[in-house]
Order: structure tokens, then C-alpha cells, then sequence
């Protein structure tokens, strides 16, 4: 399984009905894990990107090229992920951990060696301190901000129907709050939705945007007394990206609104 960091005897767990108990530290993959990593990148998933998804790509030079940084996307499918991984240079891949759901990846043992080992993943009970007051859903992004890593974060929480977003949970806003001088990037994605739609196992050939935003702090002052502040500003900043593609009207700004955009992206 993934190495997890000494703490000084036996690892702590959390214990909730997973496959694999969910580890109070953060696990980061072993040299294995990591070789296999770049194996499957170079031989699936940069392939995959380049050849079959057509992706179109604004302001790469956002893009962080060092950790520790956390990307921020809207979420709508699984190849979400995997193409925000495959946009930053290789040499940085072994750093990059995605935030996922514990209570999806870890539901069996194969996916869930796939996932901590190879992907690198880290894990987050969604409810999970409801079911144990003692969990700390941040505290596996702490320690991997801590250590020089780049995150990737999608404060929906769940993918979402296609071209629609969810409004962003606060989440977000307390870990750049814990960590106010990790540049946050916010980045807007269009057509992963519809190359590989919820609930699809294959992906389909379609055109796909990234527009990459410029960053901002939890520290800054503006916010410093107001976290919901922050996560408006992250949603402002990626509406402002999807408007400099030429798309049309999302059916909602969010999804649990029922009153439909008015007002095209063009």
C-alpha cells in the first residue's frame, strides 16, 4: 500500500467501512508507485489528451511549475483529472495529488491500490465527521502542501452534468485561509463533460477547452475575515474564464438554481 509518514508507532486509521481504512496521514506513493505513475501518463493518458480529446489550452503559462500550489477546476467528468495532471511538466507529475472521494476510490481494494500507489490519490471522506468527530477533511492537503506538493481540487465536491456547475463548497476557502501564501489557480474546463459524461466508461473524440486562470492567495486581505469572499472570488474568476471561449449559455450557473442564464458566454 501507499507509504505513509512515521508517527511514531502504529499508523492511525479511520474506519469507515472502506476497502482500505482511510489513514489519518496523508499516503504518498512509493518508488514503484511513482515509476508506474509516469508509465501510465506517458503511455495512456498524454496519448489520450493529445490525440483523441483535441484539447485547446489558454494561458499555459499560469500553470504552476513548482509546488507546493492547489488547481481549482469545475468538475464534470473523470477525465477532469487526468487532464490537469497531463498539462503540468512531467518532472513535476510525481508531486501532483488529486483530492478525491474516499467513499468512491476506496470502495475496493484494486481501485483503491490504483488510485493511493499510481494516481496518488488523496482520499476525503465526503460526511465523514459526521460518522467520526475526530476526522479532519483537510488534513491530508495540509501536510501535502507542506511537503511541496500540488494539488487538485474540484470545491463542487461531485462531477456534475455536462456544460453545468455547482456552486463551490467552503472547503476551498479554509484550506487557502490554513495556508494563505499557496497560490491558488483557478481553471475552467469545457467539452470533458461530453467526451466522457458522468457514468460512461469510454471517452468519445471531442473538442476541449482549458482556460487557466491567474492565481490568488488565501492571505490576502481582502478576504482575510471572510472566507465566503474567497470562494465568490474563485467562481467570479472562472465565469470570467468560460466567457472568453465561445460557447453557449451554460442551462444554469448552478445546478441546484432552476432559473436558466440569460446571457450567452460569447
Amino acid at each position: 500500500m501507499a507509504e505513509t509518514p512515521a508517527t511514531g508507532g502504529a499508523p492511525r486509521t479511520h474506519d469507515f467501512g472502506l476497502a482500505v481504512p482511510l489513514p489519518a496521514d496523508a499516503p504518498r506513493p512509493g518508488a514503484l508507485g511513482r515509476g508506474l505513475k509516469h508509465l501510465f501518463f506517458a503511455v495512456v493518458v498524454r496519448p489520450l489528451v493529445a490525440v483523441v480529446l483535441g484539447l485547446n489550452v489558454r494561458h499555459r503559462e499560469r500553470l504552476p511549475t513548482a509546488g507546493p500550489a492547489i488547481l481549482v477546476a469545475n468538475h464534470n467528468s473523470h477525465l477532469d483529472t487526468m487532464v490537469l495532471m497531463a498539462l503540468l511538466r512531467p518532472g513535476l507529475l510525481a508531486r501532483v495529488r488529486p483530492v478525491a472521494a474516499a467513499d468512491y476510490f476506496l470502495r475496493g481494494r484494486a481501485v483503491a491500490w490504483f488510485a493511493l500507489n499510481v494516481l496518488g490519490v488523496l482520499p476525503v471522506m465526503r460526511g465523514g465527521r459526521k460518522i467520526d468527530p475526530s476526522y479532519d477533511a483537510l488534513a491530508h492537503s495540509r501536510q501535502a502542501l507542506d511537503r511541496g506538493e500540488v494539488l487538485v481540487l474540484f470545491p463542487e465536491g461531485s462531477r456534475g452534468e455536462a456544460e453545468r456547475r455547482q456552486a463551490f463548497k467552503s472547503g476551498i476557502a479554509h484550506l487557502a485561509a490554513d495556508r494563505p501564501e499557496v497560490p491558488v489557480v483557478p481553471i475552467f474546463l469545457h467539452g470533458l463533460g461530453k467526451a466522457l459524461p458522468k457514468g460512461s466508461l469510454l471517452p468519445v473524440p471531442f473538442f476541449c477547452d482549458v482556460f487557466v486562470g491567474e492565481p490568488v492567495r488565501g492571505g490576502e486581505e481582502r478576504w482575510a475575515d471572510d472566507r465566503a469572499a474567497l470562494v465568490s472570488e474563485l467562481e467570479t474568476r472562472i465565469e470570467a474564464l468560460a466567457a472568453e471561449g465561445s460557447f453557449a449559455a451554460w442551462e444554469c450557473r448552478h445546478a441546484s438554481d432552476k432559473v436558466e442564464m440569460k446571457e450567452s458566454w460569447r
